[in-house]
């Protein structure tokens, strides 16, 4: 039985929450609801197409509704759909560990599942704070953090995030962290090699004087996410690994957003050889299929945790669905489609493409910068080029770019006044062409044309 538009939209409006959303500002506008997907298409109730110009939120790789990975999931389905780790395993989840552990950064010989970066993140501060536990040194128990840095939703990822907006109604609930400055090139008055200055002397500074109180760095490496697609100059994250190394603080990278060729690298950690104590890693590991997260450790890392059952070092940590045999299935049949197409060596090809596509925006009056690394790609609209001033909160700039790229086929979602193009790995150069000039016409309606929506 098909439902109509109408009735669909009388039940989200009546039942759904969604995520990250305004209701109020959405229960007054029509909504879009999906229906289907096919390549880097996806369809509405309607019948309308809409290229997947986030990969849906930033996860989908090989594109929407793809046979090989179909076909991973009906296998595992006729098999087993879940069996427990706890205390077992399933056939699937030790073939995904081993496949992860060959192409992580080096060391990172351990896999712990969860169900999504929040929850793989919670794991990795979770371990490195027993870690010290179970070494006997009790005081090493906070965290240094990066200002708008995001890590997720959960208390303890909470905890060391920094994006007021997200997370300052929650501070009573949360564990102080400290907090390092992001390097971001564009907001630094001394430009890229000021910014990474800043950042190093903060933590060089902090690490003197509070290592033998702090446990880990997390830090999101390269490219900050949710913080407007930020992108670390050349360098600076190899110095704060070697940094943490020099003080006996674990480097916690997050991968998420990340992690999976979206940088042009399988991992971004790989783009300045860093060997992380914890890598977290979600969204793409399943080409964007089912929600499987994972968090890998060092051996020294899970040595400390391996002792006789009555220390009680066990980390008592888990998830009902985790190492889920479908969602290994399909991250499996993922990485296998890394290989098989060379995903890796087209994305950063693709990259240069886009970056030629969009070079003309630079020059438009309201584009203060554009940051890119890999199919990374962050758009900040300004007021006034010259100053860089920002456009107030209150006048959504990049709502309503998002909104006409949406009116004229595609699909994003703003941060704030940066617009974020994420495509799918797998999109060919023509549909790369098309989905930049729509980005490109969306801003420049907006912010040139008088376009209202």
């Amino acid at each position: 039985m098909t439902r109509s538009y109408e009735w669909l939209t009388a039940m989200n409006k009546a039942h759904l929450w969604h995520p990250f959303t305004q209701m109020k500002d959405y229960n007054d506008s029509d909504p879009l609801i999906i229906e289907r997907g096919e390549g880097v298409r996806l369809y509405d109730v309607q019948g309308r197409a809409y290229y997947d110009g986030f990969s849906s939120v930033w996860l989908n790789v090989h594109g929407h509704n793809v046979p090989e990975l179909n076909d991973a999931i009906r296998d595992q389905l006729e098999r087993v759909a879940h069996s427990t780790l706890l205390g077992m395993a399933n056939v699937p989840a030790i073939e995904l560990a081993e496949r992860l552990a060959a192409i992580a950064p080096r060391g990172l010989n351990k896999v712990f599942y969860s169900d999504s970066g929040a929850t793989g993140v919670e794991i990795a501060i979770k371990m490195a704070f027993q870690y010290w536990h179970n070494l006997g040194n009790r005081g090493k128990s906070t965290f240094v953090t990066m200002n708008q840095a995001y890590h997720g939703d959960t208390i303890g990822a909470v905890s060391v995030g920094a994006i007021p907006l997200y997370h300052d109604v929650f501070r009573p609930m949360l564990f102080p962290s400290h907090v390092i400055p992001y390097p971001n090139a564009y907001r630094h008055e001394g430009g890229a090699a000021e910014a990474m200055k800043a950042t190093l002397t903060a933590l060089r500074k902090l690490l003197e004087t509070k290592a033998d109180e702090i446990a880990a760095l997390i830090v999101e490496p390269i490219v900050q996410g949710a913080g407007g697609i930020i992108v670390m100059p050349p360098g600076c994250l190899r110095e704060m690994a070697s940094l943490c190394r020099q003080h006996g603080v674990l480097l916690i990278a997050d991968e998420v957003a990340t992690g999976f060729g979206r940088t042009g690298a399988m991992f971004a950690c790989d783009l300045e050889d860093v060997s992380p104590d914890l890598m977290v890693i979600g969204k793409g590991l399943t080409g964007g299929y089912l929600p499987v997260a994972a968090t890998l450790a060092t051996d020294e890392v899970y040595d400390a945790f391996y002792a006789d059952y009555e220390e009680q070092k066990t980390f008592f940590h888990g998830h009902s669905f985790t190492g889920n045999p479908l969602g290994c299935a399909v991250a499996l049949a993922s990485l296998r489609l890394f290989e098989e197409r060379n995903m890796l060596e087209g994305v950063n090809m693709k990259a240069s493409f886009v970056e030629q596509k969009l070079a003309a925006l630079k020059n438009r009056p309201h584009v203060g910068d554009i940051r890119q690394k890999g199919l990374m790609i962050g758009i900040e609209l300004v007021r006034n080029k010259a100053s860089r001033e920002p456009y107030e909160w209150a006048e959504r700039i990049g709502v309503r770019a998002s909104r006409r790229a949406r009116e004229l086929g595609l699909l994003t979602r703003p941060l704030g006044n940066v617009i974020v193009f994420i495509p799918p790995l797998s999109s060919t150069e023509a549909e790369l062409a098309a989905m930049t000039d729509i980005l490109a016409k969306s801003i420049m309606d907006v912010t040139e044309g008088g376009f209202h929506s």
